[in-house]
């Protein structure tokens, strides 16, 4: 699914979400992909006849007529879509004493598995946001000696989802003896906290097909005696692709083992996105008359079919995303939906939302 398709399902989705019926009166139908129409519209005609038996004559009328829009809509598909289909049918009305029954409808960016018909007070749409859920994800072990952090990237979010700290003594200088023994004691604490770890990674990683892939990182030599060590599940251990010199441990250092990982993560979005906005703050840097930033100063761009590259923040309203990439999509501009979840999100946000790498200068 690429940026447009997400934004135009998060934008149908958040339309259909704040309508609410007074009953049971809200309509919903997901047709998988290659089932017939003719079956759904023969199944939704006899629901019609046992709406009939609804008590309250209003909820009664309501629901027939939005099952009449639903069948009649779906007799203008001469098949079902590629994707299968959504549909959504209901009074929209928030005044009580007026009816207005609306029909929604989209052919969703992923396939639709499930067959589902259902009336009730909210449209169901669970179904479409599973298919915005990121699938895939990557684990993340900072691990030095005093202290470890377990965590997920997933889009472009990290998420620390645990910490632990050592019982490993610091150094000390001592001599004869003495120091061996506290040799002795350093070693089986360490040992223990990286029996600790490798617990709660097996539990975070193990037979989770989810996770596509592992990176360690952490300060000094630590991280290659936790690898190296008979200490991780093999087929944890498998999935590690590769260890990273960090400079922190913590929050830090797990974002700081994202940051160095780029090599090994480069279709990740995370990264994806970092360079896209690389590129931009370099020709901001470099070759300002090329890049164009505000609402109106990026309007200007594409109405004059100047924008390469259209950057839009996703926390803008869904009508001006909608309508920017309508203005791109005309002179065969490109558009990236930047998100909120990293740094270079956050700065695009405080630019106005809105950026572009140009064709050719404009002033």
């Amino acid at each position: 699914m690429d940026s447009k398709e997400k934004t135009r399902l998060k934008k149908f989705i958040r339309q259909l979400e704040i309508i609410r019926g007074r009953h049971t009166e809200l309509v919903s139908v997901y047709i998988p992909a290659g089932y017939e129409l003719v079956k759904i519209i023969q199944h939704l005609q006899q629901e019609q006849g046992t709406a009939e038996n609804i008590k309250s004559k209003e909820n009664r009328k309501r629901v027939i007529d939005s099952l009449e829009r639903m069948i009649r809509h779906l007799k203008l598909f001469k098949a079902t879509p590629k994707n299968g289909l959504a549909a959504f049918s209901g009074n929209i009305s928030e005044s009580e004493s007026k009816v207005n029954i609306e029909i929604f409808s989209i052919e969703p960016p992923e396939p639709v598995k499930t067959r589902l018909y259902r009336c009730d007070q909210a449209f169901v749409l669970d179904i479409l946001k599973e298919m915005l859920d990121v699938k895939e994800a990557y684990g993340l072990i900072v691990v030095d000696n005093r202290e470890a952090n377990i965590g997920i990237l997933k889009g472009t979010s990290i998420t620390e989802i645990m910490s632990m700290t050592s019982g490993v003594p610091g150094k000390i200088k001592a001599g004869g003896q003495s120091q061996a023994r506290f040799a002795r004691l350093r070693e089986i604490a360490a040992h223990e906290f990286y029996k600790r770890i490798a617990e709660a990674a097996n539990k975070e990683f193990l037979n989770k097909p989810a996770i596509k892939g592992i990176l360690i990182g952490g300060p000094g030599p630590t991280k290659e005696t936790f690898f190296d060590g008979a200490y991780l599940n093999n087929e944890v251990k498998k999935k590690v692709l590769g260890l990273k010199d960090l400079s922190y441990t913590g929050d830090f250092g797990l974002r700081e083992l994202v940051e160095k990982s780029q090599d090994l993560l480069a279709e990740v979005e995370v990264i994806k996105e970092k360079k896209l906005m690389e590129r931009l703050f370099t020709a901001l840097a470099k070759e300002p008359e090329k890049v164009a930033y505000g609402k109106e100063e990026v309007q200007q761009a594409l109405e004059m079919g100047a924008v390469d590259l259209l950057f839009l923040s996703e926390g803008l309203e869904g009508y001006l995303i909608e309508a920017f990439t309508d203005m791109a999509d005309k002179t065969s501009s490109r558009v990236e939906i930047i998100s909120l979840d990293s740094q270079e999100g956050q700065q695009l946000k405080e630019l106005g939302g809105f950026a572009a790498l140009l064709r050719f200068r404009i002033s």
